[in-house]
């Protein structure tokens, strides 16, 4: 992807910094480590590289609560040493994109340091503080994403701060334009060290309703999505006042107009609200951010009915705006394990990757998903998520998609000469990288071959997506772009079936994909098994 909106269409490969790769030895991997690997990114056939957070933090939610948003943490390295991984990256073609939190920082930020100490200093305005009720019990009823109240009483200032996740990941007030000064800033300096864009960060949440009023109530029934189950009380409101407020699009428009100043860059919203796919078409317009990304494919449903559904929805609203997909990330529950439920094996793992890359939009792929990585079980002695903790047994966080890569058989799986920060899972140490490079059956070589071809597939990469109707185990679209029309089916069942399309067909040969046959007129599917076909 090179010239003007290379981000159309592109696939972003996501790097969790703590668990791609240890240089120096402390468990922990490091920018360094992913300077080394770089290579092997760029062999996957991949665009971009999205890393997630680097900067000076606490690490209470791993990087996700900055204490300073323009410096890198001594465990991952140096700035020096994220400027080499830029210009190394950008040496073998790859776009870099870096995550940014604007909603929340770190209580060890300077910002709330400052913040807490009294009602009159100069940044006392930049946090939602608020006065307890008369029986001292919070101001509304609002709750933490993470469970529990989403207020912790400050005895400095005698007064609670709002934090939609963890009471140290307190909620900047973007009603304070010094705050949004503040954080363009921030991105303004990134822009200029060179970066190619950003993942911003539960984008919906900056502003909250500065009247303070209380959520309303959700019927039982409708209290699911993005991973959140009846246990958590966080699925017990709408979240109609403490995020995805409408003052949040004049902010994304300011970013819109900082990144025009900048040739070539991208900005992509991480969009989780009550109803995403209306966020997202708010969002993602050509004034506001370039694209973006919600959960709707980050759930438990991995059926061909709801698979279509949500982006035939998604369709229907987002108009002008450029979606991205993604199956897996830091968040959820690897999908081979998610959607697979422990069958399928490599036939699923590389099908996986074939769909999300197949259908309209850019798209990120987590590491480890070019290795059929299934989830780790980590135990309960070994957790590191205070989610995880939180909720354990019911929801056993988000370790299990964050352990080590394999890089090797070998001890820790090649990933670091010192104990893990997490466990290395044995089912991920069978497929390690130096195994699977060497195997030409293997997801990792799959998944390089159907990358390589991608490229070569206008149609796939800036085509328009229509669904078709099809047995319930097929998921089938047709790509049309420039005058060519590529029908593309997915069998998701582990069985195998026949569908005839209603039209002549001529198949595709393409690598990395278990193969349909057509006979006859009639599509015939392995398990898990995909055709593209050009359409007469």
């Amino acid at each position: 992807m090179t010239g003007q909106q290379w981000w159309r269409g592109a696939v972003v490969y996501q790097v969790y910094p703590r668990s791609f790769l240890d240089t120096d030895g402390d468990g922990v991997g490091d920018l360094p480590g992913i300077v080394e690997r770089l290579d092997y990114i760029a062999s996957l056939g991949v665009d971009a590289i999205w890393v997630s957070p680097f900067f000076k933090s606490p690490m209470a939610d791993f990087g996700y609560d900055i204490a300073d948003y323009r410096d890198v943490d001594p465990l991952f390295g140096t700035l020096a040493d994220f400027d080499q991984l830029l210009a190394q990256a950008h040496a073998r073609g790859l776009k870099v994109m870096i995550d940014q939190v604007p909603s929340h920082c770190s209580t060890a930020h300077p910002w709330f340091v400052e913040s807490r100490q009294d009602r009159d200093n100069p940044k006392a305005d930049w946090f939602v503080w608020a006065d307890a009720r008369p029986d001292g019990s919070p101001p509304n009823n609002w709750l933490s994403i993470f469970g529990g109240v989403a207020w912790t009483w400050d005895p400095r200032r005698r007064q609670y701060y709002l934090h939609n996740f963890l009471s140290s990941q307190p909620q900047l007030n973007f009603h304070c334009a010094a705050v949004r000064a503040a954080q363009l800033d921030n991105l303004r300096f990134w822009l200029q060290r060179g970066v190619d864009g950003f993942r911003l960060d539960s984008i919906n949440f900056p502003f909250h309703d500065a009247q303070l009023r209380d959520n309303p109530a959700k019927p039982v029934e409708l209290r699911q999505g993005r991973g959140f189950s009846p246990d958590n009380p966080y699925a017990f409101q709408y979240h109609t006042y403490n995020n995805t407020r409408p003052e949040n699009l004049g902010f994304l428009e300011d970013v819109r107009r900082l990144m025009d100043a900048y040739p070539d860059v991208a900005a992509l919203g991480e969009i989780s609200s009550d109803d995403s796919l209306a966020t997202m078409t708010d969002y993602v317009q050509p004034h506001r951010l370039h694209m973006g990304y919600s959960f709707e494919l980050l759930t438990d449903d991995g059926s061909p009915a709801h698979i279509r559904r949500t982006v035939e929805a998604l369709e229907s609203q987002l108009q002008d705006g450029w979606p991205c997909w993604a199956i897996s990330n830091h968040d959820v529950q690897r999908a081979v394990t998610r959607w697979g439920g422990g069958a399928g094996g490599d036939a699923l793992a590389r099908q996986l990757v074939a769909l999300v890359c197949s259908l309209r939009g850019s798209v990120c792929l987590y590491q480890g998903e070019e290795l059929g990585l299934p989830e780790a079980e980590v135990p309960f002695e070994a957790l590191q998520d205070p989610y995880g903790k939180a909720f354990w047994p019911t929801f056993k966080g988000r370790d299990g998609c964050r352990t080590p890569m394999p890089w090797t058989g070998g001890d820790n799986a090649g990933f670091s000469r010192a104990r893990p920060w997490l466990p290395v899972a044995e089912a991920h140490r069978a497929r390690n990288v130096q195994a699977q490079d060497a195997d030409a059956a293997s997801v990792l070589n799959a998944v390089r071959a159907f990358l390589r071809w991608r490229r070569t597939r206008p149609v796939l990469v800036a085509g328009s997506i229509r669904f078709l109707d099809a047995p319930a185990s097929i998921l089938a679209f047709v790509r049309e772009h420039a005058g060519e029309r590529v029908l593309v089916a997915f069998n998701l069942s582990g069985s195998s079936i026949e569908w005839t399309p209603r039209r002549d067909i001529a198949l595709l040969d393409v690598p990395g994909i278990d193969a349909a046959v057509l006979h006859d007129g009639c599509l015939q599917f392995p398990p898990r098994g995909a055709a593209f076909a050009r359409l007469a």
